[in-house]
Order: C-alpha cells, then sequence, then structure tokens
C-alpha cells in the first residue's frame, strides 16, 4: 500500500492555543481511518487545513503525493466531504443541490443525470430527487450529503461525524454504501466519530487529545493494549470463582473475569478446566481504549 494522506508536523495555532501540536500521521490507499477525539481535540481543524480552508503555522500536508500549499484545486477534486452540519441548500431540490455541485466539477448534461441517477440508486433517494431539501428527515438529507460529497468520485472520502442523529437503518445503509465504494473503487474513507462501533472496523485509528496524538493502532493493538481481554463464566458457583485467584464482577448469569490477554486467559482455563465449563472470551471494547487513552469518555468530558 502508499500513502495517500501524509500529514508531518503540523501545527495550527490561535493566539497562544496549539490546536495541532506538531501532528504527524499517514493514511495508506484504500483504508479506512478513524481520527477520534473529544470535541476541541483538534480533528476538525485539521480536516480545514486538508481541505485547503485554514492556512497552517508549520509543517506539512500531502494528498495523494500533491503538496497541499502548491495546487490547492488539483487536492480538491481528490477529496469529497461530509460535514457535521448539512451544507446543503434547503430552498433547492435534491436534483438541484447535486446539479449545482456537479457543475463546480465541469460535470454537465448526460453525464451529471447519469452520475446523480447512479447515486440516488445507490443511497436509495429516488422518490426524493424533486423535493426541497427543507423538506427532508435527517436521515433523508444525511444521504443528499453523502451524494454531494461523492458527485465526482473523489479518490478520499472524509466523514466528519457522519451519522450522529440517524436511525439504525440509515446509519446500516450509508456504511454498506461506504464500504462497498472502498472495496469497488479503492476509495480511501478518512473518520471521524462517536460511535465507536464505527471506529472499530477501521483498518487504523489515531487518537488526539488536545492537538497531540495520544495513541494509535489497529483496533486489535489498541484493545491489546488498554483494554485488556474478559472472560465470562457461566454455571459456576462463588466458590469455584475464587478458586481462580482473581477480583471477579458478578453478573445477573455469571461471573466476568478482567484478564490482561488471550494468553493469561489459556494459562488460567489450562489450570482450571473443570471450572471452564461454560465461557466466553471476550475484547476489551474502544470505549475502553479512549478512556485509557485520554482519560475522556468520547463525547463527553474528564472522568
Amino acid at each position: 500500500m502508499s500513502h495517500i494522506i501524509k500529514i508531518e508536523n503540523l501545527i495550527k495555532r490561535y493566539g497562544e492555543i496549539s490546536a495541532v501540536d506538531n501532528l504527524s500521521f499517514t493514511v495508506e490507499k484504500g483504508e479506512l481511518f478513524a481520527f477520534l477525539g473529544v470535541n476541541g481535540a483538534g480533528k476538525s481543524t485539521t480536516i480545514n487545513v486538508m481541505c485547503g480552508q485554514l492556512k497552517k503555522d508549520g509543517g506539512k500536508v500531502e494528498i495523494d503525493g500533491v503538496d497541499t500549499d502548491k495546487n490547492s484545486d488539483d487536492i480538491g477534486r481528490k477529496l469529497g466531504v461530509v460535514f457535521q452540519s448539512s451544507v446543503l441548500d434547503k430552498p433547492l431540490s435534491v436534483y438541484d443541490n447535486l446539479e449545482s455541485r456537479g457543475a463546480l466539477y465541469g460535470i454537465r448534461g448526460d453525464a451529471l443525470k447519469k452520475r446523480i441517477n447512479e447515486l440516488a440508486s445507490l443511497l436509495e433517494f429516488e422518490d426524493i430527487l424533486k423535493r426541497p431539501v427543507g423538506k427532508l428527515s435527517g436521515g433523508q438529507r444525511r444521504r443528499i450529503d453523502v451524494a454531494r460529497a461523492l458527485i465526482h468520485k473523489p479518490k478520499i472520502l472524509i466523514l466528519d461525524e457522519p451519522t450522529t442523529g440517524l436511525d439504525p437503518q440509515t446509519r446500516k445503509r450509508l456504511w454498506e454504501v461506504i464500504h462497498n465504494l472502498r472495496k469497488e473503487e479503492e476509495m480511501t474513507v478518512f473518520l471521524t466519530t462517536h460511535y465507536m462501533e464505527e471506529a472499530s472496523d477501521a483498518d487504523h485509528i489515531v487518537i488526539l487529545d488536545k492537538g497531540k496524538i495520544v495513541s494509535s493502532g489497529t483496533p486489535l493493538e489498541l484493545k491489546n493494549k488498554y483494554a485488556g481481554d474478559f472472560i465470562t463464566l457461566y454455571g459456576v458457583s462463588e466458590d469455584e470463582v475464587k478458586l481462580l485467584g482473581t477480583n471477579a464482577e458478578k453478573l445477573k448469569d455469571g461471573y466476568r473475569i478482567s484478564v490482561r490477554d488471550t494468553s493469561e486467559a489459556t494459562a488460567l482455563i489450562l489450570k482450571h478446566p473443570e471450572i471452564f465449563r461454560d465461557f466466553e472470551i471476550t475484547k476489551g471494547k474502544m470505549d475502553d481504549v479512549f478512556l485509557a487513552s485520554t482519560g475522556k469518555l468520547l463525547g463527553g468530558d474528564e472522568e
């Protein structure tokens, strides 16, 4: 794989405050990259610099091998962005919104009509093309936001909190479309989200706090480092659990034990096979990783 996004020593200040503080990371072509942090961690600032909407104070940003300082127009064609807040024109129809967006990229006539119909089919909004955006539900509007970002077939799709407030069905459909585009078109997805199950599907995760990276890796690497594993035992007595010599949490149907990793779980099972009659081993969650990395809950305040 090759780097499609490369950020080196990025700095962005607002007066005395460093919103982004010497930030460096890379994103590989075709991967789902999750960029996590509480509000104010520097995520949106980084995205705005990548998109050319903010001027950086130091460092280097390359998009698909192009320095953002040298050719911002070319970079703009490589990016599709779904912002936290919808940027659609509410009085205009769905079709007119997409038509005006396509025109910015030189897509007109039959080519534009074909592309809008493709996206309408893909995202299932054929029946609302003539409806004013202001009359749409939140889920419908989000589908059009995604279509707007995809109109020019970008190499990189930036999703800034794309599914906040959406119903489960709409969230599921959006992710099905995104995963298919990654597979079929090798599209790279750069994601910020407060839904940790979405981050769990990422190829690589960077967790940001106060403009700096506090942890990074694959979901499995981060879970192994910060969250450990859990063994849930069923059909056992309290006396049996005490024989394991470790702290256990009483659950409705059994007991849960925290272990460092799978090897520690295996050692316990081999030592006490008579106790492990009915059990399951689960990895820690990304919420645990985030809390251990930052001391904060994603979307919340410090503990």
